[in-house]
């Protein structure tokens, strides 16, 4: 499986400089690549290839860093096919999908540049990077990480790294290679229910990020709208300082919940089984104050982050169907819509057990577990396959 070691480099003022350069000189070219690419019939690397890439190299775009442009571009056009397809911009003549379909992608003058073993080098020992500029080769590059970090750069294949330039910062974001471990069989299952009151229920009744999480994000909306209402400049910058904020404070929410349950799961023999939530938000109907909870909702970031830490332990992932499982009692398997008498409250109409509406859920999702398993269900993430994911370990 790929993960992703995240350094952060330390480079000198004059080194920071010529990065700084490097960063907008690859991003001029791949926007250019794009204009390019956004008026061929054919987006494929090979043909985007045969038109832009002498002229990269004559602008002074190195052999390598030529390439990674040219790929760049055309994974972008790639991905917004795939999201118009999916209808993810919105339905055929909405404003935001003609508006995508219509213009070139473009590239922030700091977005993040890709290199290979061919333009940059590690020097483990002294803790050095050197790496391909616009000027030239710099050398002796300074980076840091935790020791955890370090012995996985040391001892896993290093593929393709990405350049970022985050709030200042620098750092790279080194893909490695770690071998899978092999799925031991499971004896039994762990069910997790997720939702928006608790992120994540566990069929042994435990109930993770609640209130906690919901009142920040609350506070996280309301502040907002205050900002959005008043449109200045340094308005926006805060917002996006609050978006990025937002943004790791949930990650790393999920990333504690996905290491409890998959210790739980390690420790017991079982394995896990989550709902596949795929196109969950194209099939629920909730009233307006209802759609932010929704929509803030990281289920499909918790459920990879989940899937990754297990194959990591080797303990099995399958994905059943969530269908009905809030309504079924998982004492008596008897179904009645009437038996969810609230929004937190399960109470069977046909035996009469009263169980928390969550955990319930939980259950029922871990006795259609073994049925998922023997069919063959068991899978890394629901929906499209993720890239590397973000090891935080």
């Amino acid at each position: 499986m790929k993960l992703v070691v995240q350094v952060k480099l330390l480079p000198s003022p004059e080194q920071t400089a010529a990065l700084e350069a490097t960063l907008r000189a690859c991003n001029d070219a791949a926007n250019w690549v794009s204009a390019v690419a956004f008026g061929m019939t054919s987006r494929r690397n090979y043909d985007v290839r045969k038109r832009t890439y002498a002229d990269l190299r004559a602008a002074g775009i190195g052999s390598q860093a030529a390439q990674h442009v040219i790929k760049k571009v055309c994974d972008a056009y790639a991905t917004l096919k795939a999201n118009i397809r999916a209808e993810n911009l919105g339905e055929p003549g909405s404003r935001r999908r003609m508006k995508a379909e219509s213009n070139p992608v473009r590239f922030r003058p700091d977005a993040a540049q890709p290199y290979d073993r061919r333009n940059l080098s590690f020097a483990l020992d002294a803790r050095t990077v050197s790496l391909w500029t616009i000027i030239g080769r710099l050398k002796d590059v300074p980076f840091t990480g935790s020791p955890t970090q370090l012995e996985q750069l040391a001892t896993h294949q290093r593929g393709e790294s990405d350049l970022i330039c985050r709030d200042g910062m620098w750092f790279l974001a080194v893909t490695i290679d770690v071998p899978d471990p092999d799925l031991r069989e499971p004896d039994g299952w762990l069910g997790v229910d997720l939702g928006i009151a608790a992120i994540a229920t566990t069929s042994d009744g435990e109930r993770m990020a609640g209130r906690a999480l919901n009142r920040y994000r609350r506070r996280q909306l309301a502040l907002r709208r205050k900002l959005q209402t008043k449109a200045t400049r340094s308005a926006k910058r805060l917002l996006r300082r609050q978006r990025r904020r937002e943004a790791r404070f949930a990650a790393d929410t999920n990333h504690r919940i996905a290491k409890i349950i998959v210790v739980a799961a390690e420790r017991t023999g079982r394995g896990i089984a989550l709902e596949d939530l795929t196109g969950i938000r194209a099939r629920v109907r909730l009233r307006k104050d209802q759609r932010s909870s929704l929509h803030s909702w990281a289920f499909a970031q918790l459920g990879q982050f989940i899937a990754y830490k297990a194959r990591r332990a080797g303990v099995p992932v399958v994905y059943v169907d969530p269908a009905y499982t809030s309504q079924q009692c998982s004492e008596c398997s008897y179904t009645d819509r009437n038996n969810r008498t609230g929004q937190a409250t399960f109470a069977c109409r046909a035996c009469g057990v009263t169980l928390h509406a969550d955990v319930n859920g939980s259950r029922n999702i871990a006795f259609r577990a073994d049925a998922a398993w023997q069919a063959g269900r068991q899978s890394s993430v629901p929906g499209p396959a993720p890239g590397p994911v973000l090891d935080a370990a």
